[in-house]
């Protein structure tokens, strides 16, 4: 029998590094700042040194090799964050108060997309397939990164505009992308005949599962609101049930959907959402929505450790183009998408600027390219991974870095306007960030 004794080995080291990198990121900067920014470009920047140090940790989790790991992962991320997303909000407001996220949604988002695969197909060299890919994957609203200036946890309040439209940007759009990075698989696929596949993708990768999602996530939502609070009058699952009672929202939600080809993001959100307006002062939404951040955060946590490791053995990808595309993005098109989408909202110009500045990239991109990547072999493949891990570690550093003081700029605000209620008849309050024009 071979002596194993001190034979380092990998996975225990991996274990060691991802301990080491949590402890690092979350309480090293408490040392300096009284508020410490996000700590989502430290979780990264860890993981780049640890896999630098010991290359051997990160064998069998390259996303250009093994791109289903990525995609169960991402996965579980993101469908728990958009139902705490839904639930998080404690009034939905009028027409008008959505009308800032509409505008995101039908306006900026489209033109985010068609700019980076503009980029991507004429400055980046890539193939038609994969450039609308790169567009469809960096376009959404990150829910899991964002989440700092999204609104706050159940019964908190803090529901600024900035924060109200950022956060039902972010719950939706991750879903309403979905239809993008479909039409870059057809194109990828079947590109050289698109009567081939132009209808299909219209009627059934636009419309049908957006509709599907849609309408089972409303009724998943309001039958678990009723189950889990409402109905019996005896029920005690609301007073003394448990948190992980969320996992079976989230889970019965995207599974069902996913089953019935709708999409299962939409789902998660709505349900959320509908979940919520079951006794919407209720208190076990705070624990519902406690016990689903608590997984979200652990599993983002190691997500972005892990993430950080892989950069180096992308590094070779990477060139000129993608930094220009990457910057580009978060420091121009975005922002310019934003704000043109934002022409005629009821939000100042300094909230409209706020809102659009802050479209943060994260798991959601990593969902949506590894699902690709699962799906068609791209031409291009290790340079949209680079250039996606790239985007999202400059989206980490620029936003995490300025979040808190924007967040703390807003909270201000919001407290100085308490009189500005979501649901009223008018959005015009002493909040300087809120004022109708």
């Amino acid at each position: 029998m071979e002596d194993g004794r001190f034979s380092l080995d990998s996975y225990h080291i991996l274990l060691v590094a991802l301990g080491a990198s949590l402890l690092l990121s979350y309480w090293l900067p408490h040392l300096f700042v009284r508020r410490p920014p996000a700590a989502t470009a430290l979780l990264m920047g860890c993981g780049m040194v640890g896999s630098l140090l010991f290359p051997q940790v990160v064998q069998g989790i390259d996303p250009t090799e093994n791109p289903a790991i990525w995609e169960v992962a991402a996965e579980l991320v993101v469908i728990v964050v958009l139902f705490t997303t839904g639930l998080r909000i404690d009034d939905l407001g009028n027409w008008r108060y959505w009308r800032p996220t509409i505008r995101l949604l039908a306006v900026t988002m489209p033109l985010t997309i068609a700019a980076v695969a503009l980029l991507g197909w004429s400055l980046a060299g890539m193939t038609i397939g994969g450039a609308i890919l790169l567009g469809a994957v960096l376009a959404p609203t990150d829910p899991v990164l964002a989440g700092e200036l999204q609104i706050g946890p159940p019964l908190e309040g803090k529901e600024h505009p900035v924060r109200f439209a950022l956060t039902t940007e972010a719950g939706l759009n991750d879903g309403l992308a979905f239809p993008f990075v479909y039409l870059a698989l057809h194109v990828a696929s079947q590109g050289a005949h698109p009567s081939l596949w132009i209808t299909e993708w219209i009627a059934w990768d636009v419309l049908y599962r957006i509709i599907v999602g849609t309408v089972l996530g409303l009724g998943i939502g309001w039958l678990l609101g009723r189950i889990l609070i409402a109905v019996p009058a005896w029920n005690t699952a609301s007073a003394s049930g448990p948190g992980v009672l969320a996992l079976a929202g989230v889970f019965l939600a995207y599974g069902i959907v996913e089953l019935a080809e709708g999409y299962g993001f939409i789902a998660v959100f709505v349900t959320g959402l509908v979940c919520r307006r079951a006794q919407a002062r209720h208190q076990f939404h705070k624990r519902l929505n406690s016990f689903a951040s608590s997984i979200e955060h652990a599993i983002t946590a190691i997500l972005l450790v892990l993430l950080g490791s892989i950069m180096p053995s992308l590094w070779p990808h990477l060139d000129w183009s993608h930094t220009i595309i990457g910057f580009g993005l978060i420091l121009i098109i975005r922002p310019m998408a934003g704000m043109l989408g934002l022409i005629g909202t009821p939000l100042s110009l300094r909230s409209r600027a706020v809102t659009a500045i802050y479209g943060v990239r994260g798991i959601g991109s990593l969902y949506y390219l590894a699902y690709a990547s699962t799906h068609v072999e791209f031409v291009d493949e290790g340079a949209l991974w680079a250039l996606v891990a790239f985007t999202i570690f400059a989206s980490t550093v620029l936003h995490g870095l300025t979040a808190t003081a924007i967040v703390e700029i807003l909270d201000r605000e919001y407290a100085e306007g308490d009189d500005y209620k979501p649901g009223a008849d008018t959005m015009t309050n002493r909040c300087s960030g809120c004022d109708v024009h």
